[in-house]
This record gives structure tokens, sequence and C-alpha cells, in this order.
């Protein structure tokens, strides 16, 4: 009786043209903070090709400048939308900050207390949230909507009309400013944001609380099964919003070197549509630091665009913030099914 070897047939190799080198493949997951930098470059591109003087340094420096607490806000709202929750809150948390701090300098608190105790009423309430929707299965909606209408009426107890802050510290914080060479400048609530972010950046990536916050917005009975503290990050996240509304809420004062009730309206939806534009899914476990800042920057590159355009009304700002919202979202579905 004979046998007979079959030889294994060889792999198909795939044919490469001569001196032409294989592109790297983006990972599905980084690839919505590519396009957002992309729209990045593009509006950016478009108003230095419209208008005189649009790529100065210090043009692009007032995107920091300006929306430094949409940055801090930002990064604190990365968190919870990661863990597939929503806080609507933290605008109101912002407002409360500001009234916090300038009604408590009024009162002669030194600043350094000042700064410990809104640090500590917004992770506070942050944390309350947290443990609500936790213990309790709440929709973080609702909880956080009630947060909402919560920190906005506190404002008026303190007081109905705005507070001036006249601290030295604030104002020093207010109108002090670094030089980068070139007649280009920036403000300390730009260093303090940029902070913020790479510490956010360091916990998500180098962390176990980072890396335990994508397990549970990618599935948090799969987290849960695998002995993941999933309570505990839940309450955790709404913790780290509530600080960094808190210390956007700061940094807002100092921008604005007032405390007032109505400061801040609609704030948390321009966070909301950052951290979405910046590619952070909505139904949680994918997402980064650094898209979030992207996408607050695009947000500032429109108003600035409209800012040059000077006949256009700051509604257009809105108008074009939905459209891109929606077009993410729906580049965020479509992302999700090719990924499935």
């Amino acid at each position: 009786m004979t046998t007979t070897t079959r030889t294994p047939t060889p792999a198909p190799t795939r044919r490469t043209v001569p001196g032409v080198s294989r592109l790297p493949r983006i990972p599905g997951r980084v690839l919505p903070v590519v396009a957002t930098f992309v729209l990045f470059v593009l509006l950016f591109g478009a108003g230095s090709v419209r208008y005189e003087g649009f790529t100065s340094g210090q043009v692009f420096a007032n995107l920091f400048i300006d929306n430094a607490f949409l940055i801090v806000l930002a990064v604190g709202m990365t968190f919870v939308i990661l863990t597939g929750g929503i806080d609507l809150s933290v605008g109101a948390v912002v407002a409360l900050s500001t009234m916090v701090a300038a009604a408590t300098l009024r009162a002669g608190l030194p600043a350094p207390v000042v700064i410990l105790l809104v640090l500590a009423a917004g992770t506070g309430l942050g944390v309350v949230m947290g443990l609500v929707i936790h213990h309790f299965e709440i929709q973080p909606f609702i909880v956080t909507l009630a947060g909402m209408f919560l920190a906005r009426g506190l404002c008026f107890v303190i007081g109905v009309e705005s507070i001036s802050i006249k601290d030295p510290f604030f104002r020093a914080l207010a109108t002090g400013t670094i030089e980068l060479g070139g007649g280009v400048v920036i403000t300390w609530s730009v260093v303090i944001a940029l902070v913020v972010v790479a510490v956010a950046a360091w916990v998500l990536h180098r962390t176990r609380f980072g890396r335990t916050v994508y397990a549970v917005g990618g599935s948090e009975s799969s987290a849960a099964l695998m002995g993941l503290p999933v309570g505990r990050v839940k309450v955790a996240v709404y913790g780290v919003s509530g600080l960094c509304a808190s210390i956007a809420g700061l940094l807002f004062s100092v921008y604005m070197l007032s405390g007032y009730g109505l400061h801040a309206v609609g704030m948390e939806l321009d966070a909301i549509a950052s951290v979405v534009i910046g590619g952070t899914l909505l139904s949680g476990g994918v997402g980064f630091v650094l898209g979030s800042l992207l996408g607050v920057l695009v947000l500032g590159v429109i108003q600035t665009l409209i800012s040059f355009q000077g006949t256009l009304s700051s509604w257009w700002t809105k108008i074009a913030i939905g459209t891109l919202l929606l077009l993410f979202i729906v580049m965020q579905r479509l992302f999700t099914r090719r990924a499935r």
C-alpha cells in the first residue's frame, strides 16, 4: 500500500508595483480624528486664501485663548461619553463656578481658598450625579438634566446681577501673557488647558482607570464579567466631568472677570459637539482627548471665519456646528457598520 504526500500549495503573494511602497493602513478608530484634523486644515486653509492676515501666528494662538475653557470642558465630557453616558450639567456648573468664585472673592476669602472651594463644589456635584446614575440605574440624560437645573438655580440664589471680580490674583491671571516669539502671545489659561489635555490623555492611555473607561464604554456587561470596577468608574467619570467643569468655570471667570448666572448658556452643547466632531462615539468605547481638542479648534476656526467675514450673523456659527455635528454622527454610524 503506497501513500501519496500532498505538497501544500503556496499562499498567494500580493503583487507589488516596483518603486511604489504600500501605504500604511490607518486604524478604524483613528479615522474620525484624522477626518477632524483634515477638516481643520481645510477650514484654516480656506480662511488663509480668502482673508489677509488669517495665517498670522496670533490668529492661531487666539483659537486657544478664546476657547481655553471649552477645551477643558470637552476633556471632561470625553470621559463621560467614552463610557456611553452624557452630562448636560456642565454649562450650568461653569456658571455656578463663576458665581461662587465672584461671591466668595467679594466676601474677602483669599484666592487659593476660593479655587479649592470651586473645585470641590464642581467635583462633588459630579460625584453625586454619578452615584444616582449608578445606584438607581437612571438614564444619565435625566440625572444630569436635573443637575443642570439645580446648578443654574443655585446661581440665582447666590445673586441675580452680575458680580465683578476685582481680586488682584484673578486680574493678574487675566492680563498676564507668555511670549512665544514673533509677536505671538498666549495667556496662562491656555497653559492650564493644555496641561489638562496632557494629563487626561495620560490617564486614559497609560492607567488602569483609563483602560477601564474604554472597557465600560465598549461593553459594560463584559467589563463587569471581567471583574472590572464598573460602578466606581462610572461614578468617577462624572466626578472628572464636574472637576473639569469647575476648572472651566474658573478659566471663564478669568476670561470675563465676572460671575453671572447666565454665563455659559448652551456651552454644554458646544462641548458635546466638540467631542463628537473630534471622533468620540456617542455609544462609547472609542475616542481620544486629542480629537476633542481638534473638535474645539474646528469650532473656533468657524467662529473666526465668521468674524473675519464681518457681514454674517453669529447664528451662522450654530448652523455650521449643527451641520458638522450631523455629518460626523452619520460618519460614526458608517464606521460602526463597517467595523461589524
